[in-house]
């Protein structure tokens, strides 16, 4: 299963002060609830790249250049599209199960993008 990010607000924070006091430069959502931020000149580094699973996580991950942050970008929604895909609905019979391999799967993620 393919599910796309797509522009927050259809594009409307770009250029917006983000949540590290930078200028948004990137700013998606995916439809089964996470969203990440890239910013650029923020009090902390040149560039930080702020995500969440919404009701489950936020984290945020520095870089020193643009190219670095480019590619944390695309690698960090790869792997957040990976955890959404696995995570419990109330529905699932495995519902125990599943949410502990997504509290694993988002440590994994936080140790891989610190």
């Amino acid at each position: 299963m393919t599910t796309t990010w797509s522009p927050l607000d259809d594009g409307a924070t770009i250029g917006q002060t983000g949540s590290e006091s930078g200028i948004i430069l990137r700013d998606d959502e995916h439809p089964l609830g996470a969203r990440i931020t890239l910013e650029r000149g923020g009090g902390t580094a040149p560039y930080a790249i702020t995500c969440g699973i919404y009701g489950w996580m936020m984290h945020t991950h520095f870089s020193s250049s643009e190219a670095d942050a480019q590619r944390d970008y695309e690698r960090m929604r790869e792997a957040l599209s990976s955890i959404l895909a696995g995570m419990p609905d109330d529905e699932a019979m495995d519902y125990e199960a599943r949410k502990a391999q997504s509290y694993a799967a988002i440590a994994q993620f936080v140790e891989r993008f610190r």
